[in-house]
């Protein structure tokens, strides 16, 4: 199924989408407003997976019964580790 929409986009805009068809790259400029659609949709989706993976990361954090370091005790960690592989 498909609808109509009528859209009202900058010159620039107009001027990349009408030279994409005249180039040959793109059909139409449906096609080549479908396409960015598509692309941006994609690109929708993986931002919404990755906050997802965030906001999970930052779950498990919140939850980890483990007690939390001050700056001194982290600082102290990662100087020992990095002696400890760059001795």
């Amino acid at each position: 199924m498909v609808e109509k929409l009528s859209i009202t986009l900058p010159s620039e805009m107009v001027d990349a989408i009408k030279s994409r068809v005249e180039a040959g790259s793109h059909a139409s400029t449906s096609e080549v407003i479908r396409e960015a659609m598509r692309t941006w949709l994609r690109l929708e989706e993986e931002h919404e997976k990755r906050l997802e993976g965030l906001r999970a990361r930052v779950k498990h954090s919140l939850e980890d019964s483990r007690p939390n370091l001050t700056g001194q005790q982290v600082r102290a960690r990662l100087d020992a580790l990095y002696a400890k592989h760059n001795g």
